[in-house]
């Protein structure tokens, strides 16, 4: 029998962080803590039923490797019933169905490295951006860490204690710089929007860009495209450029794309699927929306958040056969070379398909 997808854990604290943010503490318990153990840079899966309709969404751990505790910074999103439900209505002691840590925003640390490394977040994006400085910090005690930072405003700005406590604690090891676009700096440089252009001067100026050994980004979606080509402008190798993207670009072309059979597909399909060790073979028939949908209607469980292409939760490897994505903001380049795949995306182009969510 395969291991659950998600374990109930309990709510041990949730604390107001802005006007529409919380930070949510989760108990767990010993037999579990092998589990939920994480890399900086992860996220978890939480899963409740919300007016009565099962949802799912992924929320970017906000905590260092050595804080100890398990925690998620959630920030209320206009009609946004997941992150509305969380700020308003869970309280401390529920319990909340969670998924294991996932993701893959991270590099190995090195404990004798003395490497710099540059954060990039906009607004709700700096949680999987705080875990991974805290924990470089901590961890590789000759590297530093710059932080630029963008807002609409200070008063919208999440974990600014926290952060400033981390630029207080390693003085000559952070750097920190806001970017707000609703309020006036006393810097032309840290006023406006944190695009192309903007962060242009920075790796230009404050932070030269041949000095970056990894640049994180986490933003709003048109934010990480800007980051994204800004540095590669200046510079930066695109092995040490890493995004973590959240939500899906604005973009009704693509929309309108999304689960159509295409020329190619195969009719019809036997999709093998591996789930820790365990072998559950499913039909897959063309009109279906994707190999996600085909397990789901078959009744078997497997891993998936957004269903957009976006979180990476459904991640698997194709052993043998082809399939086809829709679309893909999750996977690097080196992830579909190597056979990479998202369900949720994905449509067999060959009879027989084989896929493993066991491989990593």
């Amino acid at each position: 029998m395969s291991t659950p997808l998600f374990h109930p854990l309990r709510v041990r604290a949730i604390e107001p962080d802005t006007a529409e943010a919380v930070i949510v503490s989760f108990d767990v318990p010993p037999e579990l803590r092998e589990t939920f153990a994480f890399t900086q840079g992860q996220y978890l899966t939480l899963r409740a039923t919300v007016d009565g309709e099962d949802l799912r969404r992924s929320y970017s751990i906000c905590a260092g490797v050595d804080d100890g505790e398990l925690r998620v910074g959630v920030r209320q999103v206009k009609g946004g019933r997941f992150s509305n439900w969380v700020n308003q209505q869970l309280k401390v002691g529920d319990a909340v169905q969670v998924m294991a840590p996932q993701g893959r925003f991270f590099v190995q640390l090195q404990p004798a490295a003395r490497r710099h490394f540059v954060g990039i977040a906009g607004g709700s994006g700096i949680t999987p951006i705080l875990s991974i400085m805290k924990t470089v910090l901590a961890r590789e005690p000759l590297s530093r860490f710059t932080l630029l930072y963008a807002n609409r405003a200070l008063a919208s700005t999440m974990f600014k204690e926290e952060i400033e406590d981390l630029k207080n604690q390693y003085l000559t090891r952070v750097v920190l710089h806001h970017v707000f676009s609703d309020e006036p700096t006393e810097s032309p440089i840290n006023h406006g929007l944190m695009n192309r252009d903007k962060l242009g001067e920075f790796l230009s100026t404050l932070v030269p860009a041949a000095t970056i050994d990894h640049a994180f980004v986490c933003g709003p979606f048109q934010m990480n495209d800007e980051a994204e080509a800004a540095l590669k402008a200046a510079g930066v190798p695109a092995e040490g450029i890493h995004i973590e993207r959240f939500g899906v670009p604005q973009d009704k072309k693509v929309d309108a794309i999304v689960h159509q059979a295409q020329p190619g597909d195969a009719e019809q399909a036997r999709v093998t699927i591996v789930r820790d060790g365990l072998k559950r073979e499913i039909a897959f028939h063309k009109d279906q929306p994707s190999i996600l949908d085909a397990a789901s209607a078959a009744g078997l469980e497997v891993p998936f958040s957004c269903t957009s292409g976006v979180c990476g939760t459904c991640r698997a490897k194709v052993l043998e056969g082809q399939v086809r994505m829709e679309r893909n903001f999750a996977l690097e380049a080196a992830d579909v070379a190597a056979g990479f795949v998202l369900c949720c995306q994905a449509h067999p182009l060959t009879e027989r398909v084989l896929l493993s969510f066991d491989e990593k």
